[in-house]
């Protein structure tokens, strides 16, 4: 019964094409679930999360150098890995190197207008407006080819970064052999993009928790945690990895933790990082991250937005990891000693 393509939300709209099943299918052939509790006090849970990524207006600009580089400007901010991301985009368009592409975040003087880095659109809208840009690059490209060859430009192709005439396949041209007749054919090739995708795809995510419940003080400790995500297509996996495992550690710290304090005047007791209770690689185990790809049809890499719903999953599975544990349902957050010790004294 999980939610597919077609079916519909309580909101009332229709699921796009979307990765629920499979993330939890995921989870549960994964050795983690498929593998025996720690030990006999240990509980295991389950739970799943999904959440609307977002998009926006979006700018790129590709300035092809006579040498074979390209220097990428683009208007979001890197909070997670996007100027790499966003050069692997012009990368795969070229067909040129990724280490060529030099990306950079640049500002209102330097770059059109670009919408707010947040609801984990940035790969979504940013990418596909260095994706646009390249292409606008590789347009220009292949119109300095065929004029260095003085033939049509129906006759000239791009392949794996090598322009080739299709009727005389003896006649090939690097990307780089190419800028560097650029001055002699009209000077500097600059790719220009700019657009308001709509479309970034729902994301969903199923996580897997082991655990521990100290009956005499209520401490919950975390031996094992797993979670599994569609980002539709990773572009940078090592980058998908940690975005998946930084939202799952805060959402874990949501679960356990984490927790205002308000002091008589309105304000919070505790709002410095020393008594606001975050997890730490201390309090944690190495969290698996398994990616998922069921690539989002309304983006030309099948991207989807990853940052936000790793958060969404663990305070319900540590909730029902603790019922398995000790049998008790926990309703309230954060379930931090006090609250899972006053739950088996039946407070």
């Amino acid at each position: 019964n999980g939610a597919k393509q077609g079916t519909t939300r309580v909101s009332g709209m229709n699921n796009p094409l979307i990765g629920c099943i499979e993330t939890f299918q995921t989870t549960k052939e994964h050795r983690h679930y498929q593998s025996p509790k720690s030990s006999k006090k240990s509980g295991r849970g389950v739970a799943g999360g999904f959440w609307i990524n977002g998009s926006g207006a979006a700018c790129a600009v590709a300035n092809v150098n006579f040498d074979g580089t390209v220097n990428l400007i683009i208007g979001s901010m890197d909070i997670g890995g996007l100027r790499p991301v966003a050069a692997q985009h012009v990368a795969e368009v070229l067909g040129i190197h990724v280490d060529d592409v030099n990306p950079q975040v640049g500002d209102t003087e330097t770059i059109g207008y670009t919408s707010m880095t947040g609801g984990s659109g940035g790969a979504f809208k940013t990418g596909w407006a260095s994706y646009e840009a390249a292409q606008d690059v590789k347009r220009q490209m292949l119109e300095r080819a065929a004029e260095v060859w003085e033939t049509s430009l129906d006759d000239i192709k791009l392949e794996n970064g090598v322009f080739i005439h299709s009727s005389d396949t003896e006649l090939k041209m690097s990307f780089k052999e190419l800028a560097g007749h650029l001055p002699e054919t009209g000077g500097p090739v600059v790719g220009r993009a700019n657009l308001d995708p709509r479309g970034p795809g729902s994301a969903f995510a199923a996580h897997v928790v082991d655990l521990e419940v100290d009956i005499e003080t209520g401490k919950v400790t975390i031996l094992r945690y797993t979670a599994a995500q569609d980002a539709g297509k990773a572009i940078h996996p090592s980058y998908v990895e940690g975005q998946i495992q930084g939202g799952a550690v805060q959402g874990i710290g949501w679960a356990l933790n984490e927790e205002y304090f308000i002091n008589d005047s309105g304000g919070m007791a505790n709002a410095s990082l020393l008594d606001y209770r975050m997890p730490t690689s201390l309090d944690l185990p190495m969290i698996e991250a398994l990616i998922v790809e069921v690539p989002n049809p309304l983006h030309p890499y099948g991207v989807r937005g990853v940052g936000e719903v790793a958060i969404v999953p663990p305070m319900a599975a540590i909730a029902n990891a603790i019922y398995d544990a000790i049998g008790i349902r926990m309703t309230e957050l954060p379930m931090n000693p006090a609250a899972v010790r006053k739950a088996i004294n039946g407070e």
